[in-house]
Parts: structure tokens; sequence; C-alpha cells
């Protein structure tokens, strides 16, 4: 009679950044247990992993070397540098799959921490629903990096960001200029853009770049010091939030009516970014924000302008636009030069109005507040669909968070009435729900339902979708905040070239 084997167990194990007295008590009872110890190396390496817990391995353990077919992105292999990977991962996985389904235990050893940047994930995506698994923290190699350098790394309410050196150059800069803390990973070869990218954010002076962190031959020195040839893999780059929050949190702190205004105060801009693209934004509105030394806007509008060395930013959410205008008005007060940022075109459902709301306040009568116009959504729209907007036409918010929702209806129906093409900005959020059905009904008492519609969604960016359907037609359900719709007039229409509303009446 055969017996059924019971499958081994499969254990990810953090083994730390390179002392080995910095292994967990439980991650040296599972090695030592192991029947399998796995262990990732470069060709021709090595293994780090290997080398921190090889004391630990029991007797007539077998070993599992796991050698990487490629360590950069130069391959030929049909699928790239990430086909070649998902094959040697799967392969893997095989590997070990097969001493588990013998009944043996098997411990993948994994340099810091499993789950924090380590090839361990792979091996868990592909074995962990087959077979009973467990996961040992260790002590990642950033934690080992400011214990070294003695670099108090956040304090209280600072905020640590983690970041691999693989990002964009642009987009790294203005995650470092937007955190507290920051720790960056990945170096090797992009080590020179990761340091223009903390000179940009204002950061590099404060920077601290770690090699090989707890193993014997660990050292450390300022960023700007490093010879940029000679930094290995096995490094990362500590930015302690000190180094911005001493400056931010006092900011922060102080209130903005007890600092004291400079001699002379400056032009406060107000700036439209268009809806998208870098293309979309004027030369004139690029030059500006070139100048500034802050930007002050909505968190997504405020990520869209490049980091730079002087620029300070200044994020805020959604619904807080007079806040953010007055914060704005007291830095120009201060004689900084300061420009709010919106998108599409500041002067349309945009922050001009909110800033000149807030600028009737006496404080701010030595500010001059100066608008600079941007390509607008219904702009972008209706040029993606062709010439809905040729003739007259009509601009409306659906948002009630302002006006009530009778006066929105009131003017639905005068619109329709004066038979005006009609752009709705902010037709549906995740709070309101049903107010696009029922502006359609509102407009189909005095609109064919053959009346063409467009709904452009996140025109200009990726994934963007232009649909041309009717009133009659439109479905309520597939409209979210990132659409714009727009409702022809009874004279517009739908040709081989696109949409239009003819200039003349009849």
């Amino acid at each position: 009679m055969s017996t059924v084997t019971a499958p081994g167990s499969f254990a990810g194990v953090g083994v730390g950044p390179g002392d080995p007295e910095l292994l967990t008590l439980k991650a040296a009872r599972l090695i030592g247990r192991a029947d399998v110890i796995a262990y990732h190396s470069a060709r021709g390496r090595r293994s780090n992993a290997r080398r921190i817990a090889a004391d630990l391995f029991p007797a007539g353990v077998v070993e599992e070397r796991l050698v990487y077919p490629v360590t950069t992105g130069a391959t030929d292999h049909p699928g790239g540098y990430t086909g070649v990977l998902a094959e040697f991962y799967e392969e893997s996985a095989a590997r070990l799959a097969a001493h588990l389904d013998e009944g043996r235990n098997v411990v993948l050893l994994a340099e810091g921490d499993p789950l924090f940047y380590g090839s361990y994930m792979y091996m868990h995506d592909r074995l962990s629903e087959r077979y009973p698994t467990e996961i040992v923290p260790g002590v990642p190699a950033f934690l080992a990096a400011t214990a070294m350098t003695a670099s108090p790394l956040v304090r209280q309410t600072d905020v640590l960001t983690i970041l691999p050196g693989t990002l964009p150059e642009p987009e790294l800069a203005r995650r470092l200029a937007d955190t507290d803390g920051a720790i960056i990973m990945k170096l090797g070869r992009t080590f020179p853009a990761v340091r223009r990218a903390l000179a940009a954010a204002g950061r590099l002076d404060h920077a601290l770049y770690v090699e090989r962190a707890s193993m014997p031959e660990q050292r450390w020195q300022p960023v700007a010091d490093v010879d940029e040839t000679k930094v290995p893999y096995f490094s990362l780059i500590v930015v302690t939030g000190d180094s911005l929050n001493g400056r931010r949190s006092r900011d922060a702190a102080e209130p903005a009516e007890a600092r004291a205004p400079s001699a002379g105060a400056a032009e406060l801009l107000v700036v439209g970014l268009g809806p998208g693209p870098g293309g979309w934004l004027t030369p004139e509105a690029a030059a500006a924000l070139a100048e500034v030394g802050h930007v002050v806007g909505y968190g997504p509008y405020v990520n869209r302008v490049p980091q730079r060395p002087g620029l300070t930013r200044h994020a805020s959410g959604n619904t807080v636009e007079v806040d953010r205008a007055r914060f704005a008005l007291e830095l120009a007060r201060r004689g900084e030069k300061v420009a709010v940022v919106s998108g599409g075109d500041a002067g349309i459902f945009g922050m001009a109005a909110a800033v000149f709301e807030a600028a009737e306040d006496p404080a701010f009568a030595e500010v001059s507040v100066r608008v600079l116009p941007g390509v607008s959504a219904v702009q972008a729209v209706a040029a993606r669909a062709g010439a809905p907007i040729g003739a007259d036409f009509a601009v409306l918010s659906l948002s009630d968070r302002l006006k009530p929702w009778e006066v929105i209806e009131r003017r639905l129906r005068a619109v329709a009435e004066a038979d005006l093409v009609l752009a709705v900005y902010n037709p549906a959020s995740r709070s309101r729900t049903g107010q696009v059905a029922t502006a359609r009904d509102v407009l189909l008492r005095h609109r064919s339902p053959d009346t063409v519609v467009v709904v452009g969604r996140d025109v200009g960016r990726a994934g963007e979708s232009l649909t041309v359907t009717t009133l009659g037609e439109l479905d309520p359900a597939a409209i979210d905040m990132k659409c714009l719709l727009i409702v022809g007039a009874s004279s517009t229409r739908v040709s081989s070239t696109g949409v239009w509303t003819p200039r003349y009446v009849r």
C-alpha cells in the first residue's frame, strides 16, 4: 500500500544586512532545522545571504544556489530583462517545489527583510498558496545604516519615504522635496542621477552615503563627496528628517499672522498648468514657475511642477482653497516669490477666484495678484473631438459643494432653453453619484434625445478616452470625476472628421 508524503513547509527568512549577530533567534532556529536552504547569488559571486547565515547551517543540509541569469538590463532574451527574470523565478520555484513535494522543509534566505525589495517575494508569489509558508522578518539595511551613522531618521510627526534610485530623476527630486526623512535604495549606476535629484530637492547637504552597512568593510561619507564611479549595489543614502523638518516645522508651527511682512511685498502669481501634458503648459507659465521660490496648490497639481534647487512646495487637500490662498498671500506679503497652481486654467473653477476672495482681507492690500492663463479642460476635450464649442457655449459645474443643487438645475434649464452648447465640469465624485442622471433628465425636457454628447476622460493623460454619444444614450454610471462632458446644441453635428457646431444660426 503506497503512502502519500505530506508536503514540507516553506519559510522566507530575513538574515539582516550583513552582521550575523543581527539575525533573530527565530531565524536561527528555522535555519538550524532546515532540510533544504536556498539562497540567491549573482553569477560568479558568493551569496551574501549564505555568508551571513553559514555558521547556522545544520550538517547534511541540502543547498540550493539560485544564480541570477543577469543582474542588469542587458540580455538577448526575447522578453528582455523582465522576461529572463520571470523565467528564472519560475525555474527556481520549480526546484524548491520538488523538495517541498518530497516533504522537505525549505528555508529561503533573504538579505535584510524578505518583503523589502527582496527576491523572496517572487518565490512567495509562486509557492505560498501551495505549501505551508512562514515569513521571518529581518533587520533592513537602512536601519543598520542609520545605526552606523548614528543618524536619527525621523521624529514625532516626521514622514519617512523609502525610494528606489531607479525612479526617474524629476520624480525622485519631487518626492525628496516633499518628505522629511528619506532612504534611497538601489544605487550603483543610478547614483549620478540620484545625487542630482538630491541637489534639486535641496537635500544634498544633509544626505549620507552608506556602503555595506554592518559588514566588516562598512563605510559612510557625505553624498557630495562620493566618487560616483565606485558605488556598489550594496549601498544606500540616508536623508534625515531633521535636515528639512527643522525649517518646515517652524513654518508650520508659527501662525502666519505672527510673521512680520517684508519691506516690499511681492507679486502673487496664479498659474494654470493645463490639463496634464507638459506640452500644454504655456511658455509664460513655465518661465514663471522657474523663477518662484514657493509653489502652493492641491497636491496632484503641485506634483506636476518640476523640483529644482531653491523651490519649496506646499501641497494641501482639495477642499481648502481659501485657506491655501491665504497661505500663499501671506508668503507674498513677506516678500517671497509665490505661485499658486491650478490644473487647466486657474480662472475656470480654479484657484484664481479663491485667491481674489482671500485677497479682499485688508492685510493683503500690498500684495498684487496676477493670473497666468492655461489651456482649459473644455478646450482640450473640444479639440480632441473637433470643434463642438465653435459657437456660443456655456460652462457649468455640477458640484453642489459651493452652491445649492436648485441653482444648478435652474441654470441647466436656462442653458437648455437657450440652445447653447454646454460644457459640464465636475460631473460626479465618490459622494455625488446621481447628479449626472438628474442633469440629463433636466436637459431632456428641453433637448432632443439625439443631441450630441462628447465625453472626454483623462484627456491629455495616459489612458485618455473620448466617446461620442447622444443625450438619450448617455450612461451616467460611466461618468466620474475624471470626465468632462460637452452637450451639443441642436445645430451640433457629427461628421467623418469630428464633432462641430456651426458658427452661424439659421
